[in-house]
């Protein structure tokens, strides 16, 4: 280490109170924490019902909410307004998504937390308000240290699905503040030896000169605790269920056909076989049981995919006689529709079927802002009181005009633990 480079870490030491040490940020649900900690607990808890947004691409995918609550952490950190918050969200949005929608990461073996770590860079310098210089430096060497593999969605599916992007962010936000303090980034991350575009074999270009914020219009949101691949085929299996007053009790089989890249992460396909899920992070992966799930129950939501619901005798053996299978046409359309096909046949005969193209929440289907409420009704409602709830809707409702802080602390009053039932089953 020259002498430099150890004066820049020595005076990042001295002051490593300003973001390690000393709370600037809240927690949802209570408490105050270090930017970086409160990037990772708030990250965590918007990824982890696995009711976030979602942006599709043709060598897999990403999910741009996680980028929030790193952004989140960062402008509540530097006292930015909410428009300020907003800016930097849309332009880590932005950074997240044209890459995804160049390389197809999955499919090479990579998980989408390796964007995260360039877009959660990207979204914090923008609220600290670095040059250019140092901005280059905060994504190569945030996206450097964080190359993450597809093999965290392969069977068996465990807790650190869920927590994974949270700590791409985390190390983000405080590679960031190292580089905002002076320390360099490998500026050969794409194209210099042995980077990216090497490794992919592929041209990567962020099409800097296009300054228009649009990727967040792409995105789907989710109306059930499920991978986004499962929407349409929950959707098609309740109206299934609705229109003929069916019963899971009455189901003998159901066949799912659907596009290549379903069957492969939650059919049985190449990231494992999905014959027993016993845990939430299985089941909310698990076409065959979120199909059985939305079959007897009616709903797919938080309780569905607790523990003991998963485990339920009846969920289990209904989801022994669901059968998962990829459609060569349903392939050819993604992903400019996540098209799927429910078949399902009763013990008495009967024979029901349903096709969905897309779904509410899809770009072709934008969810309302009144639906949006609904959901958050739905999810938030034992956690906050209504007057809370509404607090907080006023606030989201005009963020550009208040400061960031005055949401984050709305957010801190919620409870960490339910307070009440679940007054509903389906927003």
């Amino acid at each position: 280490m020259n002498r430099s480079t150890a004066s820049n870490v020595r005076h990042h030491c001295k002051k490593f109170g300003q973001f390690s040490s000393r709370a600037t940020a809240t927690l949802v649900g209570g408490g105050r924490a270090s930017v970086d900690q409160a990037a990772l607990f708030n990250a965590v808890l918007v990824r982890y019902p696995d009711l976030l947004d979602t942006y599709l691409t043709a060598g897999g995918l990403c999910h741009p909410a996680d980028n929030f609550g790193a952004v989140l952490a960062v402008a509540e950190h530097v006292n930015a307004s909410g428009a300020d918050f907003l800016l930097a969200l849309a332009i880590a949005y932005e950074v997240q998504c044209r890459f995804s929608a160049q390389v197809p990461v999955m499919a090479r073996g990579l998980n989408h937390a390796l964007q995260l770590a360039m877009s959660v860079a990207a979204g914090a310098v923008k609220l600290l308000g670095l040059d250019a210089e140092r901005t280059a430096n905060a994504i190569a060497a945030s996206a450097v240290d964080n190359v993450s593999l597809a093999a965290l969605h392969a069977e068996p599916v465990s807790n650190w699905k869920g927590i994974s992007p949270a700590i791409t962010g985390m190390r983000a936000v405080y590679t960031t503040m190292l580089t905002g303090r002076g320390i360099t980034g490998p500026k050969s991350l794409f194209e210099g030896p042995h980077g990216l575009v090497q490794l992919l074999e592929q041209p990567i270009d962020f099409r800097t000169s296009d300054r228009n914020l649009t990727a967040v219009e792409q995105t789907y949101l989710k109306q059930y605790c499920s991978l986004i691949h499962g929407q349409a085929i929950i959707d098609a299996a309740l109206t299934i269920r609705t229109d003929n007053g069916l019963r899971g009790d009455d189901v003998a089989r159901v066949t799912l056909e659907v596009f290549q890249g379903a069957y492969d992460i939650a059919g049985g396909g190449a990231y494992g076989d999905k014959e027993h899920p016993s845990t939430k992070e299985q089941a909310d992966y698990n076409l065959k049981c979120l199909s059985a799930v939305a079959l007897l129950d009616g709903a797919v939501g938080p309780e569905q995919l607790e523990t003991e619901g998963v485990r339920r005798g009846d969920v289990q053996d209904l989801l022994a006689r669901v059968d998962v299978k990829p459609a060569a046409d349903l392939t050819a359309d993604y992903p400019r529709r996540t098209a799927a096909r429910v078949h399902v046949t009763t013990r008495d005969g009967r024979k029901f079927f349903c096709e969905e193209s897309d779904y509410e929440g899809s770009p072709t289907r934008p969810m309302s802002w009144e639906r949006v409420v609904d959901k958050f009704h739905w999810l938030a409602e034992p956690f906050c009181d209504a007057a809370l709830r509404a607090d907080i809707i006023a606030a989201v409702a005009q963020l550009d005009e208040i400061p960031i802080a005055e949401l984050a602390g709305l957010l801190g009053v919620a409870s960490r633990s339910a307070l009440r039932p679940r007054g509903r089953h389906r927003f």
